[in-house]
């Protein structure tokens, strides 16, 4: 008999980035091999905070089956302006329809729920309860970490019991999981500070294809087109990146005729960051891409480049990092030294982590990288080999399906 998992997580397909595409991903891998899989989750609408063009008419209440999926869906509210207040609107009527979703769950050996949200916890728990199943909480990001980091407080004053509210609910429903697991060796440590030590918790990273980034096999974006020397950022254009460094870095290149710099992806800082840059003329914005097209766009750049928050240690191995790496191209990040990005990219001489944002040290480290091009092609080899080695998609699935095999053995 197969064995029935239901996957609980507002991200699934067809959202292509971030926990949506990895959310999807594991579940057809299950599927595929002889699980039963049902995925309670909200409508697309990742990352660009609107409902897909293709669901936007469609019920409220809305089943259908991908790839041998069962998905039970529910419209949630999608601000247009994502702030902290309409953000937690959006998460508490995901709840309110996932709960109803939930009622039409026949039977279930185990609930896995991905977290970010904690919320979907609660209910994972009565589900769990009802079918006398085993309950997993995966966290892909500890949410409550990342707003208290983040500027989407914008006044901080008399927080702080909110906040130690928030921890201690945190706490309680994820010691009620029957199971842990995490992304980072980072996330690890931090899951162990909250419910203390215990062997029910695992380590499963988030994946690379390297079937998929093909950079010995690739046709060039029409996006990177040119014959100069392509920077490319490419990604979610939110709270979590430093865009006053990023501004800087492409002003100081400005006078470099032969550099241009390429951004591709939305967020709530897009519109702001184009009308900040608007009078250069070596940048380009465009929207993402599909996922289809993410192999050709990432190969076609010389350079990646991410500049993060100094002030925030990032636990998390932001999945965008995996993919640039798995390009077979050098990059360049910039954040706190402390983060679990700085350890990957040191580690695995992928190209150069800097935790002091001197504009003129990752300028010359960009003219370093064009003119030599037997360093640029030792540091992309090692990027790639390094993820393959740690990250390889049908490695992290097959120990996915062998956690899921022990939980309800």
């Amino acid at each position: 008999m197969k064995k029935r998992i239901t996957i609980i997580g507002i991200n699934y397909f067809p959202e292509d980035t971030a926990i949506g595409l990895y959310t999807t991903q594991f579940a057809e891998y299950l599927n595929d091999n002889d699980f039963e899989v049902t995925v309670v989750t909200g409508f697309p609408y990742y990352p660009a905070w609107k409902i897909n063009e293709k669901y936007k008419f469609r019920k409220f209440f809305l089943n259908e089956n991908i790839n041998g999926v069962n998905i039970f869906r529910y419209k949630q509210y999608v601000p247009k302006n994502p702030i902290l207040t309409k953000r937690i609107l959006h998460l508490i009527d995901f709840s309110f329809g996932t709960l109803i979703n939930c009622f039409k769950i026949k039977k279930a050996d185990v609930v896995l729920c991905i977290v970010p949200f904690i919320g979907t916890v609660l209910i994972g728990k009565m589900l769990s309860k009802v079918k006398g199943a085993k309950l997993w909480v995966h966290i892909q990001d500890f949410e409550f970490d990342a707003v208290s980091d983040s500027n989407l407080i914008k006044n901080k004053v008399n927080v702080g019991i909110l906040f130690k509210t928030l921890f201690w609910i945190e706490k309680r429903l994820l010691k009620s999981a029957d199971f842990l697991s995490t992304i980072s060796n980072s996330m690890t440590f931090k899951l162990s500070q909250k419910v203390g030590n215990n062997k029910n918790q695992k380590l499963l990273p988030n994946w690379v294809d390297p079937n998929f980034i093909k950079p010995n096999n690739f046709k060039r974006h029409k996006f990177l087109s040119s014959l100069k020397f392509k920077i490319l950022y490419s990604g979610n254009i939110g709270e979590k990146q430093d865009w006053e460094f990023f501004i800087d870095f492409v002003k100081y290149l400005e006078p470099l005729k032969d550099i241009e710099v390429i951004v591709v992806g939305n967020g709530s800082k897009r519109v702001w960051l184009e009308e900040k840059l608007l009078d250069l003329n070596n940048i380009y914005f465009y929207s993402p891409v599909k996922y289809s097209e993410l192999s050709d766009l990432l190969c076609s750049a010389d350079l990646h480049v991410l500049f993060q928050k100094n002030d925030v240690i990032d636990t998390v191995m932001p999945s965008k990092i995996l993919a640039m790496m798995s390009s077979k191209r050098p990059s360049i990040i910039t954040g706190n030294l402390k983060s679990e990005v700085a350890t990957i990219i040191n580690s695995s001489n992928a190209g150069k982590y800097f935790h002091e944002k001197d504009i003129n040290q990752v300028v010359d480290f960009v003219k370093k990288i064009k003119e030599d091009y037997e360093l640029k092609e030792i540091y992309g080899k090692s990027a790639r080999e390094f993820v393959i080695k740690n990250f390889s998609k049908d490695m992290i699935l097959n120990e996915f399906k062998n956690t899921l095999n022990l939980i309800v053995k």
